[in-house]
Formats: structure tokens, C-alpha cells, sequence
């Protein structure tokens, strides 16, 4: 589990945001997904700047808006790939809902724990007739700014992210091959995973204080 939590913390970190698959997607329109970042940055940094409340508060805050933007069950079962054929029902609704409290908590804190941070939209273009890709600019005072290229797609009749590139690096990507090696490790079984998991979530809340 240390090479899971170091891999995918260190991915979250250098994106600030995953995200996520594309079940049920539809025809994306470039207008409409721009606009859809455009709020929900805009919702994000308004959150971590308030200085309202405890860190933890502002963390729970970005946590609300997490999960109404990304489209957290599909970029579940995209990183999952073919062993989510091979999981019981049981252990497909684990793995959902582990997978939704690993990356609520990782973004969540990332996000809460700066201030001071602006964000700002570069072009916008469709990537297929199904996403568009939006460039967001991200600044943190005393850290060079980074480029975020979200890639947003209609998920039953919503616009949600449903991936981001950073350093041209698909971020589900990552963790989806990362979560394979685990459960090749464990042999072959899906059970490995939501173990490690469990394991990361205790090693989260620890260190947030719960």
C-alpha cells in the first residue's frame, strides 16, 4: 500500500483535480463545457479563499463540490477496467464507494490547504464528438503557475469532468494502471485492492485527525 498511496497522492498533487470515466456520455457541446469549469473553478477557489471555518471545513466545502462535478462512478469503473468484470456485485459497490472517499479525501485536502489561489480559462476545444477539452491556468502564491486541461463530457444530461491532463498525462490513466499492478500483486484479485484501500483511507483520516 505505500507505493499506491506515494503513486497516487503524488498524481493528485500535481494536478489537483482527477478525474474520471465516461459511462453514459453524450454529445459535449465546447460552449457549455467551458462554462461548466468556468463555475466550478470559480466555486473552488471562492471556497478555499473564504477563510471561513477550520481547514477542515474548507476542505468539506471543495469535498460538495467535487462530487457534483466529477463524474465519480465512471472514472471508478474506467480505473477498475476489466477486473470490474471480474468482481462481485459486493465488491463492485465497495469499490465505488472507497474509490469516491480516496478521492474526495486526496483532492479535499489538497485543495483546502491553500489560499490565495487564482484560476483562470486559456482556449477550449473538442476533443471528439463526445468531450471537450478545456485549458484552466491554476496560481498558488509562491508556486509557479501550472496548466490544467480538463476534459469534460455529458453524463446523463450534466456536464462532468471526466478526466484532466497534466503535463499531457492522463491522470485516470495513471491511476488506473497503478491500481492494476495492486491487484496483480494481490493475485489477481480484486480484493487486494479494496484492502489497500481501506488501508489508505485509515492512513488518511489519521492524519487529518478523522
Amino acid at each position: 500500500m505505500t507505493d499506491l498511496s506515494r503513486r497516487f497522492a503524488l498524481t493528485l498533487g500535481l494536478a489537483g483535480l482527477l478525474l474520471p470515466g465516461r459511462a453514459g456520455a453524450q454529445s459535449a457541446d465546447p460552449a457549455r463545457a467551458t462554462a461548466f469549469i468556468q463555475a466550478t473553478g470559480e466555486e473552488l477557489v471562492a471556497a478555499i479563499n473564504s477563510g471561513v471555518g477550520s481547514p477542515a471545513d474548507r476542505r468539506a466545502l471543495v469535498a460538495g463540490i467535487l462530487r457534483r462535478a466529477v463524474d465519480v462512478e465512471g472514472v471508478g469503473r474506467f480505473i477498475l477496467g476489466r477486473w470490474w468484470r471480474t468482481a462481485s456485485a459486493e465488491q463492485q459497490a465497495e469499490y465505488l464507494r472507497l474509490f469516491e472517499e480516496v478521492l474526495i479525501r486526496n483532492l479535499s485536502s489538497r485543495f483546502g490547504e491553500f489560499q490565495g489561489v487564482r484560476f483562470s480559462l486559456g482556449r477550449s476545444q473538442a476533443r471528439t464528438e463526445d468531450d471537450v477539452l478545456v485549458n484552466t491556468v491554476v496560481e498558488r502564491p509562491n508556486s509557479p503557475a501550472y496548466t490544467l486541461d480538463w476534459r469534460v463530457a455529458e453524463v446523463g444530461g450534466q456536464p462532468r469532468v471526466v478526466d484532466v491532463i497534466a503535463e499531457g498525462t492522463s491522470l485516470r490513466l495513471t491511476t488506473r494502471s497503478e491500481y492494476s499492478s495492486v491487484i496483480t500483486r494481490g493475485g489477481n484479485t480484486v480484493a487486494a485492492l479494496i484492502g489497500a484501500m481501506r488501508q489508505q483511507i485509515a492512513q488518511m483520516a489519521s492524519r487529518e485527525g478523522g
